[in-house]
């Protein structure tokens, strides 16, 4: 079964909102582990205008299933995650004027750079995922990096399959596929919601794990965040 992470970036959007503590992001993480979701994610980025490094600290005695730290690795965010030490980190090319993750990494041309990230953090026993573009030249650049992980970026294919191109899939699975044969693990997120979970699941051989933060936090306004953790879940068998 593929693992839910949930990320909880727009819970602290909306405390922020209010300069206050409400809602609480630690008691939300708590919560949501409590309902079942087996990861926590969070993105905190340096202007720190939702997840605040502080909340990286807070939360760190907080999650007991997975805890997984995404951002770009310059040195405030580098330095953060190996104090934390979380039990991955997802590295992620985002601009400083990034509303959201746009695109995935150039693992050519930026090689030697994760190589040397990748090799600090594995060193202090943090896995690694790299944020990438269903593109087979860099799933194979991926490898060469020697990380752990890849992780698909999802956004092209949640934007086709909304206006009913089911052949979105396609390139995911390829990469997925040749993930798998060069031994690379496979997680996937952006844009994933419970209209295209189940499909995107059914097509992606051996998911690890999918980390779901806006559409999930905006299904709950509705549905309750219980009940829509679990039905992620059922999708996800």
């Amino acid at each position: 079964m593929t693992k839910l992470s949930v990320n909880i970036n727009k819970i602290a959007t909306l405390r922020n909102s209010r300069g206050g503590d409400l809602p609480n992001v630690v008691q939300f993480a708590k919560d949501v582990q409590r309902f079942g979701a087996e990861g926590v994610t969070i993105h905190p980025r340096p202007d720190e205008r939702h997840i605040r490094y502080q909340d990286a600290r807070d939360l760190k005695p907080e999650v007991y299933t997975e805890y997984n730290i995404e951002g770009n690795p310059v040195e405030s965010f580098l330095n953060l995650v190996l104090e934390v030490k979380p039990t991955q980190v997802t590295l992620v090319p985002d601009a400083v004027n990034a509303i959201t993750s746009n695109a995935g990494w150039d693992t050519i041309k930026h090689k030697d750079f994760l190589i040397d990230v990748i090799k600090e953090f594995q060193q202090n026993g943090i896995r690694t995922s790299i944020f990438v573009d269903p593109v087979l030249e860099q799933i194979e650049g991926a490898k060469a990096t020697g990380t752990d992980r890849i992780e698909l970026y999802t956004e092209s294919f949640a934007h086709q399959y909304s206006l009913g191109n089911k052949d979105a899939i396609k390139p995911y699975t390829e990469s997925a596929v040749l993930a798998e044969e060069l031994g690379l693990g496979v997680n996937a997120g952006h844009d994933l919601s419970l209209d295209n979970i189940k499909f995107f699941k059914e097509h992606i051989p051996n998911l690890l794990e999918v980390s779901i933060g806006h559409a999930l936090i905006s299904e709950s306004l509705y549905l309750g965040v219980e009940n829509v953790i679990q039905m992620y879940l059922r999708k996800l068998k």
